[in-house]
C-alpha cells in the first residue's frame, strides 16, 4: 500500500460518512437515542472527524487542530448542515495532508504512541477500522431512528 491508496480509501470513506448525514430525515433525528444505542448519530459524526483531524491532521499534517474528544460526545443539537461543513473540512484536510506524505513515511514510527510503537501505516490502517466500525454504527442509528 502506499500513500494514494491511503488517501482514495479515506477520500471514499469520509464522502460515505457525508452521505449518511444527509440521508437523515430531519435534524432531531441525529441526536435521538432509543433503548440500547447510546451514541447518536450526530455525535457518531463528530467523533469520527474529531478522530480524523487530530490523528491525521493535528499528528500528521501538522495542522495545529486542537482534539476535545468529551465535546464529540456531548455535544448535541447541530444541524445537518453544521455537520456536513465539519465533514467538508475534514474532507479538505485529507486532501491537503496526504500530499504532503511521502510512501517511505509509511514505514516510519507514527508520531504520536498511544496503542505502541507501531508504523505510520499500521495506525492508518487502525483509524480506517475504527472509522467503518463507527459508520456502520452511524448506519444503523439512521434506520433504528
Amino acid at each position: 500500500m502506499n500513500i494514494a491508496y491511503y488517501k482514495e480509501i479515506y477520500l471514499r470513506d469520509i464522502q460515505k460518512l457525508q452521505d449518511e448525514i444527509k440521508l437523515y430525515a430531519t435534524d432531531e433525528s441525529l441526536w435521538l437515542v432509543k433503548d440500547s444505542i447510546t451514541n447518536a448519530g450526530g455525535n457518531l459524526c463528530l467523533h469520527l472527524v474529531g478522530n480524523l483531524n487530530h490523528f491525521i491532521g493535528g499528528v500528521l499534517g501538522k495542522t495545529g487542530y486542537i482534539r476535545n474528544r468529551e465535546a464529540e460526545f456531548e455535544t448535541k443539537g447541530l444541524t445537518k448542515q453544521e455537520l456536513l461543513v465539519m465533514i467538508s473540512e475534514a474532507q479538505a484536510m485529507l486532501q491537503l495532508t496526504f500530499p504532503m506524505l511521502i510512501d517511505n513515511d509509511l514505514e516510519r514510527e507514527y508520531p504520536v504512541d498511544f496503542m505502541g510503537k507501531h508504523t505510520t501505516a499500521w495506525y492508518l490502517n487502525q483509524f480506517l477500522l475504527h472509522f467503518q466500525y463507527h459508520l456502520g454504527q452511524l448506519n444503523y442509528h439512521r434506520r433504528i431512528i
